[in-house]
């Protein structure tokens, strides 16, 4: 196949595989890691801010995503960038209570951000979800608890957030507490890096159990 007949996309990764060199990630892993740079242009989340994955991360994502389980996003940008054909053909739901009248409410008068509050809204639909983070270090910090509590176990937690303020802590903490993750190191994350993630392991799934 000539490069011109490569789409852009397939020509990014081409370029990001020519690149990175070598690397300890097996071949569903590095198809993640891959997306996420794609995403974000950013050769750091391989590196020094790499991504991380508990022993059964995909696997359980497989399961969530097998048994139709929703997933809970803490931001409507997170939430946006996930792609809905790939929900369509899998016949799954994202959601995302962070707008919800109630959550605002709530967080006025405990003084708790909104993101945490929306995290505890979704206790009856995160067990056995995805919950996926990236903007947000309370959210993350409140699905420990969660999880910490017995309140409800989520197969997977995506917990990407970004920022100089608790968001090392939040990633630290959560490859600390029984719960299959996909974290990174440092400061670095965001909504893209975070739903690009989803976004992958969703394609995986596709190509693997429903091509």
């Amino acid at each position: 196949m000539s490069e011109k007949s490569l789409s852009i996309e397939e020509q990014s990764l081409k370029i990001i595989d020519s690149e990175i060199g070598n690397h300890d990630y097996n071949r569903d892993e590095w198809f993640i890691v891959r997306r996420v740079i794609h995403s974000t242009a950013d050769f750091d989340f391989a590196k020094s801010g790499k991504i991380i994955f508990s022993k059964d991360a995909i696997k359980s994502a497989f399961q969530a995503l097998s048994g139709n389980k929703t997933i809970v996003t803490d931001v409507e940008m997170v939430l946006s960038g996930i792609n809905k054909n790939s929900m369509q053909k899998i016949k799954i739901n994202a959601i995302c209570n962070i707008s919800d009248k109630l959550v605002i409410q709530e967080s006025r008068i405990t003084n708790k951000t909104r993101s945490a509050v929306a995290m505890r809204h979704a206790i009856p639909i995160i067990e056995g979800g995805i919950l996926v983070v990236g903007n947000a270090p309370t959210a993350l910090f409140e699905i420990i608890n969660i999880i910490h509590e017995k309140s409800a176990n989520p197969a997977l937690v995506i917990g990407l957030p970004v920022g100089f303020v608790s968001a090392v802590e939040s990633k630290n903490k959560i490859r600390d507490i029984e719960c299959e993750y996909i974290t990174n190191l440092g400061r670095k994350g965001g909504s893209p890096a975070a739903s690009s993630i989803i976004n992958a392991l969703m394609l995986l799934y596709i190509e693997k159990y429903l091509s």
